[in-house]
Order: structure tokens, then C-alpha cells, then sequence
């Protein structure tokens, strides 16, 4: 039981409270009665079972031979445990999951810093209540008319408009 008690890990309850939507609270609060009232069953029950007495058994028993042969079984049982097979495939998962942050961070900042650049550009130019088409044009170049490309008014290809 000791090798059992040591394996669960240890819930950080008020964080995972902090991530509980207020329409799910009432569940939260019954997993979380639930989980403790087990950890409470869990801890109260003794790190070994309690030995079988075969001898007050030998002497019960009226069929000579039956307790031997429970013993003999008994003792060669041996429950498999469970092969823990997820925790590599969810370590793994974890790992890609922090490169995957990594470049995410690293192409918002990337990001951050192209769109401070466009906001210093929109603070630096003239008020647009001041702005000439010429400044508007050399400003924003794609509201530029091509009159060579597109002879015929509206300028532009229609697709576009």
C-alpha cells in the first residue's frame, strides 16, 4: 500500500478550483468531496493486509486436506499490477506541447514587434484631417490609382473594388 500511497500525486486543489467555470462548480465540489473521502479510505487502511490465520482454519475446516490446498493456491497468487504505458506517450505530448509554446511565443513576439512598428509609423505620420492624396499615396501605396496598368476608370480591376 506504501509503494500506492507514494505513486498518486498530490492535487493542487485551489488551482484547479481557480480553472472551474462557475456552472461547473457543484460538480468540482462533489469530485473534490469524493476524492477525499477515498484518500480517507486509502489512508486508513493498513500498509500490509493482515495475515491469514491457516492454523485456526486447520482446525475449522472438517474437510482434511481443503485448507492446505487454499494455501498452497493462496500463496502461489500473485496479482499482476498494471504496466504503466501512458506516462511516456503524455511526457512526450508535454514536450511537444512546451516546443510547440516556444515557437508560439517566439512568433507572437516576432509578430508584437512588426505590429509596434506599423502603430510607430501610423504615430509618426501626418494627421489625416492634413494629408494631401500625394502624402496619402506615398503613406498607404496600395491606395494608389495604376493608370498605366488600368487606363479606364475605375483604376482598379473590378475583383478588387
Amino acid at each position: 500500500m506504501a509503494a500506492r500511497r507514494t505513486a498518486v500525486k498530490a492535487i493542487d486543489w485551489a488551482a484547479f478550483a481557480e480553472r472551474v467555470p462557475a456552472n461547473q462548480r457543484a460538480m468540482f465540489n462533489a469530485l473534490k468531496t469524493r476524492s477525499d473521502a477515498l484518500s480517507a479510505r486509502l489512508a486508513a487502511l493498513p500498509e500490509k493486509p493482515p495475515a491469514i490465520d491457516w492454523a485456526h482454519y486447520k482446525t475449522a475446516v472438517a474437510k482434511a486436506g481443503m485448507v492446505d490446498e487454499f494455501q498452497k493456491k493462496f500463496s502461489a497468487l500473485k496479482v499482476p499490477e498494471p504496466v504503466d504505458t501512458q506516462t511516456a506517450k503524455i511526457d512526450a505530448q508535454e514536450q511537444e506541447a512546451a516546443k510547440n509554446i516556444v515557437e508560439y511565443v517566439k512568433a507572437s513576439k516576432a509578430r508584437i514587434a512588426e505590429y509596434e512598428q506599423q502603430l510607430q509609423k501610423l504615430r509618426s505620420m501626418i494627421p489625416f484631417e492634413q494629408m494631401t492624396y500625394e502624402d496619402l499615396h506615398e503613406a498607404f501605396p496600395e491606395t494608389r490609382l495604376d493608370r498605366q496598368k488600368y487606363p479606364f476608370w475605375p483604376h482598379k480591376p473590378i475583383a478588387d473594388l
